[in-house]
């Protein structure tokens, strides 16, 4: 169950925090380059723009995801240790660029992530009686199984698709899940599946 323990505080941490984002924070840690070279500095990502921005001994640096290999944060919103990494993805009919994911769950099978920022409409009151609407922040996630050849699936969160991906013991998995009544689309359930699809 590796992994598993600091990623259930990592989703109980974030809950906690209202409007204040992990990528939009600078935080303790360092990233190994393409090149095998690793630097130490406070660190800020960005993963739609593909860049992480890190102050190293007073100074700015950025760096593009092809000149990333890893990095890792403490994270000073979550309070929690997380990974990341550049892996080459297919992003449009076979043409692969490196992009950065986060680790979730690693194993012969591992769990990656992606976020976004996106605005959405909350209402506030009845709709019925003047009800007021207003934007609000919320984190958007996209999942990824990454195997031991390297292939990253992405996984839309159907259930039937994360079949398709794990499609090996298939009937201990559906056992598992039904039996655990896990949610096939919720960042946490997916970590217990991954972690089990693992352990079959």
């Amino acid at each position: 169950m590796k992994g598993l323990i600091g990623i259930v505080f990592f989703i109980v941490s974030w809950m906690g925090y209202a409007q204040q984002f992990s990528s939009e924070v600078f935080h303790k840690g360092y990233l190994v380059t393409s090149e095998g070279d690793t630097v130490k500095g406070r660190i800020k990502y960005d993963m739609e723009a593909n860049i992480v921005s890190m102050i190293h001994e007073g100074k700015a640096k950025t760096f593009s995801s092809h000149k990333i290999y890893y990095f890792e944060i403490n994270d000073e919103v979550l309070k929690t240790f997380r990974q990341f990494y550049s892996i080459p993805y297919n992003v449009n009919y076979g043409y692969e660029i490196p992009i950065l994911f986060e680790l979730l769950y690693e194993g012969p099978v591992s769990l990656l992530t992606r976020e976004t920022l996106v605005q959405q409409s909350q209402t506030t009151g009845s709709p019925y009686w003047g009800g007021t609407s207003f934007p609000r922040t919320i984190i958007q996630y996209s999942f990824y199984f990454l195997n031991t050849k390297g292939k990253i699936n992405y996984y839309s969160g159907r259930k039937k698709d994360l079949f398709l991906i794990l499609n090996k013991n298939q009937s201990d998995l559906k056992k598992y899940i039904k039996d655990n009544k896990l949610n096939t689309d919720d960042i946490k359930d997916l970590i217990r599946i991954a972690a089990f699809y693992n352990s079959i």
